[in-house]
Protein backbone atom coordinates (compact mmCIF):
# COMPACT_ATOMS: atom_id res chain seq x y z
CA UNK A 1 0.00 0.00 0.00
CA UNK A 2 1.33 3.45 -0.84
CA UNK A 3 2.20 5.83 1.96
CA UNK A 4 -0.58 8.24 0.92
CA UNK A 5 -3.28 5.56 0.87
CA UNK A 6 -5.54 5.21 3.88
CA UNK A 7 -6.36 1.73 5.16
CA UNK A 8 -10.13 1.47 4.61
CA UNK A 9 -10.60 -1.71 6.65
CA UNK A 10 -11.46 -0.02 9.97
CA UNK A 11 -13.96 2.25 8.20
CA UNK A 12 -15.50 -0.74 6.40
CA UNK A 13 -15.77 -2.64 9.70
CA UNK A 14 -17.58 0.29 11.34
CA UNK A 15 -19.83 1.12 8.37
CA UNK A 16 -20.84 -2.50 7.84
CA UNK A 17 -21.61 -2.92 11.57
CA UNK A 18 -23.98 0.06 11.25
CA UNK A 19 -25.57 -1.46 8.14
CA UNK A 20 -26.13 -4.72 10.01
CA UNK A 21 -27.83 -2.88 12.88
CA UNK A 22 -30.10 -1.06 10.41
CA UNK A 23 -31.06 -4.34 8.73
CA UNK A 24 -31.90 -5.80 12.14
CA UNK A 25 -34.51 -3.08 12.74
CA UNK A 26 -36.48 -3.37 9.50
CA UNK A 27 -40.02 -4.62 9.99
CA UNK A 28 -42.03 -6.73 7.55
CA UNK A 29 -44.43 -3.81 7.05
CA UNK A 30 -41.57 -1.57 5.89
CA UNK A 31 -40.31 -3.81 3.07
CA UNK A 32 -42.43 -2.18 0.37
CA UNK A 33 -41.70 1.42 1.41
CA UNK A 34 -39.90 3.71 -1.06
CA UNK A 35 -36.28 4.77 -0.47
CA UNK A 36 -34.04 7.60 -1.70
CA UNK A 37 -32.81 5.10 -4.33
CA UNK A 38 -35.55 5.50 -6.92
CA UNK A 39 -35.10 1.97 -8.26
CA UNK A 40 -35.26 0.29 -4.82
CA UNK A 41 -37.94 -0.20 -2.22
CA UNK A 42 -36.74 -1.18 1.28
CA UNK A 43 -36.64 -4.90 0.39
CA UNK A 44 -34.58 -4.38 -2.78
CA UNK A 45 -32.27 -1.92 -1.02
CA UNK A 46 -31.65 -4.45 1.77
CA UNK A 47 -30.98 -7.11 -0.87
CA UNK A 48 -28.53 -4.79 -2.63
CA UNK A 49 -26.78 -3.89 0.63
CA UNK A 50 -26.29 -7.62 1.19
CA UNK A 51 -24.80 -7.90 -2.28
CA UNK A 52 -22.38 -5.04 -1.52
CA UNK A 53 -21.10 -7.20 1.35
CA UNK A 54 -20.76 -10.22 -0.94
CA UNK A 55 -18.78 -8.09 -3.38
CA UNK A 56 -16.47 -6.91 -0.60
CA UNK A 57 -15.72 -10.58 0.15
CA UNK A 58 -15.07 -11.34 -3.52
CA UNK A 59 -12.66 -8.43 -3.90
CA UNK A 60 -10.53 -9.75 -1.05
CA UNK A 61 -10.75 -13.42 -2.01
CA UNK A 62 -10.59 -13.42 -5.82
CA UNK A 63 -9.80 -9.77 -6.72
CA UNK A 64 -12.92 -9.25 -8.84
CA UNK A 65 -16.63 -8.66 -8.42
CA UNK A 66 -17.36 -10.20 -11.81
CA UNK A 67 -20.16 -12.73 -11.51
CA UNK A 68 -21.24 -11.50 -8.09
CA UNK A 69 -24.92 -10.70 -7.43
CA UNK A 70 -26.46 -7.25 -7.54
CA UNK A 71 -29.14 -8.44 -5.08
CA UNK A 72 -29.08 -11.29 -2.55
CA UNK A 73 -32.04 -13.44 -1.58
CA UNK A 74 -31.35 -13.49 2.18
CA UNK A 75 -31.12 -9.89 3.37
CA UNK A 76 -31.49 -10.64 7.06
CA UNK A 77 -29.17 -9.01 9.57
CA UNK A 78 -27.84 -12.48 10.45
CA UNK A 79 -26.94 -13.27 6.83
CA UNK A 80 -25.37 -9.84 6.42
CA UNK A 81 -23.43 -10.37 9.65
CA UNK A 82 -22.03 -13.67 8.34
CA UNK A 83 -20.99 -11.97 5.10
CA UNK A 84 -19.50 -9.06 7.03
CA UNK A 85 -17.39 -11.38 9.19
CA UNK A 86 -16.18 -13.20 6.09
CA UNK A 87 -15.27 -9.88 4.43
CA UNK A 88 -13.37 -8.66 7.48
CA UNK A 89 -11.43 -11.94 7.74
CA UNK A 90 -10.64 -11.96 4.03
CA UNK A 91 -9.49 -8.32 4.02
CA UNK A 92 -7.28 -8.98 7.05
CA UNK A 93 -5.27 -11.29 4.75
CA UNK A 94 -5.65 -9.57 1.36
CA UNK A 95 -2.95 -7.18 0.15
CA UNK A 96 -4.45 -3.71 0.00
CA UNK A 97 -2.30 -2.66 -2.96
CA UNK A 98 -3.27 -5.64 -5.14
CA UNK A 99 -5.13 -4.64 -8.30
CA UNK A 100 -8.79 -5.65 -8.25
CA UNK A 101 -11.55 -5.47 -10.85
CA UNK A 102 -14.68 -3.52 -10.03
CA UNK A 103 -17.47 -2.29 -12.32
CA UNK A 104 -15.64 1.04 -12.83
CA UNK A 105 -12.26 -0.48 -13.74
CA UNK A 106 -9.12 -1.96 -12.27
CA UNK A 107 -7.95 -0.20 -9.12
CA UNK A 108 -5.89 -0.97 -6.00
CA UNK A 109 -7.77 -2.93 -3.36
CA UNK A 110 -7.67 -0.07 -0.87
CA UNK A 111 -9.41 2.22 -3.38
CA UNK A 112 -12.08 -0.36 -4.19
CA UNK A 113 -12.80 -1.11 -0.54
CA UNK A 114 -12.93 2.64 0.12
CA UNK A 115 -15.69 2.95 -2.46
CA UNK A 116 -17.54 0.09 -0.77
CA UNK A 117 -17.29 2.07 2.48
CA UNK A 118 -18.97 4.91 0.60
CA UNK A 119 -21.66 2.63 -0.81
CA UNK A 120 -22.33 1.01 2.58
CA UNK A 121 -22.70 4.40 4.28
CA UNK A 122 -24.90 5.86 1.55
CA UNK A 123 -27.19 2.84 1.38
CA UNK A 124 -27.22 2.75 5.17
CA UNK A 125 -28.48 6.34 5.13
CA UNK A 126 -31.02 5.42 2.46
CA UNK A 127 -32.30 2.52 4.54
CA UNK A 128 -32.35 4.53 7.76
CA UNK A 129 -34.38 7.43 6.40
CA UNK A 130 -36.79 5.11 4.59
CA UNK A 131 -37.48 3.13 7.77
CA UNK A 132 -37.41 5.98 10.30
CA UNK A 133 -34.14 5.00 11.95
CA UNK A 134 -31.39 7.45 13.00
CA UNK A 135 -29.72 8.30 9.69
CA UNK A 136 -26.48 9.92 10.79
CA UNK A 137 -23.64 7.46 11.29
CA UNK A 138 -22.15 7.93 14.75
CA UNK A 139 -18.54 8.19 13.56
CA UNK A 140 -18.43 11.45 11.59
CA UNK A 141 -14.67 11.22 10.95
CA UNK A 142 -15.26 8.06 8.91
CA UNK A 143 -18.00 9.77 6.92
CA UNK A 144 -15.85 12.87 6.32
CA UNK A 145 -13.05 10.59 5.07
CA UNK A 146 -15.46 8.87 2.70
CA UNK A 147 -16.77 12.24 1.54
CA UNK A 148 -13.25 13.50 0.76
CA UNK A 149 -12.46 10.31 -1.15
CA UNK A 150 -15.68 10.35 -3.16
CA UNK A 151 -15.25 14.05 -4.01
CA UNK A 152 -11.97 13.08 -5.68
CA UNK A 153 -13.18 9.82 -7.26
CA UNK A 154 -16.65 10.98 -8.32
CA UNK A 155 -16.54 14.64 -9.34
CA UNK A 156 -19.79 16.42 -10.14
CA UNK A 157 -18.67 16.99 -13.74
CA UNK A 158 -18.84 13.31 -14.73
CA UNK A 159 -22.47 12.82 -13.68
CA UNK A 160 -24.63 11.84 -16.58
CA UNK A 161 -21.73 10.45 -18.60
CA UNK A 162 -22.17 6.98 -20.07
CA UNK A 163 -21.35 4.27 -17.54
CA UNK A 164 -21.54 6.59 -14.49
CA UNK A 165 -24.38 5.22 -12.33
CA UNK A 166 -24.75 8.30 -10.14
CA UNK A 167 -27.28 11.08 -10.41
CA UNK A 168 -26.46 14.77 -10.16
CA UNK A 169 -25.10 16.06 -6.88
CA UNK A 170 -27.91 17.14 -4.57
CA UNK A 171 -27.45 20.47 -2.79
CA UNK A 172 -27.45 19.62 0.95
CA UNK A 173 -30.24 21.11 3.02
CA UNK A 174 -29.29 23.54 5.75
CA UNK A 175 -28.08 21.64 8.81
CA UNK A 176 -27.42 18.38 6.94
CA UNK A 177 -25.01 16.12 8.80
CA UNK A 178 -22.02 14.43 7.18
CA UNK A 179 -23.85 11.20 6.32
CA UNK A 180 -26.64 13.09 4.60
CA UNK A 181 -24.06 15.24 2.74
CA UNK A 182 -22.31 12.05 1.59
CA UNK A 183 -25.62 10.68 0.33
CA UNK A 184 -26.30 14.01 -1.40
CA UNK A 185 -22.92 13.90 -3.16
CA UNK A 186 -23.87 10.44 -4.39
CA UNK A 187 -27.10 11.91 -5.80
CA UNK A 188 -29.49 10.79 -3.03
CA UNK A 189 -32.01 12.96 -1.19
CA UNK A 190 -35.03 12.37 1.03
CA UNK A 191 -37.69 12.87 0.19
CA UNK A 192 -36.48 12.01 -3.27
CA UNK A 193 -35.59 15.15 -5.21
Amino acid sequence: MTETAIDPRPAYAAASAWAQSLLANITEEQLSLPTPCDEFDVRALAQHLGAVGVRAVALAEVATVEGQPFLVDDFSAAAYGDTRERALAAWAQAPLDRQVTVPWGVVPGFAALGMYVNETLVHGWDLAVATGQPAEFTEPAIVEGALAAVHAALPAEIRGMEGVPFGPVVEPREGAGPTERLANWNGHAWPAA
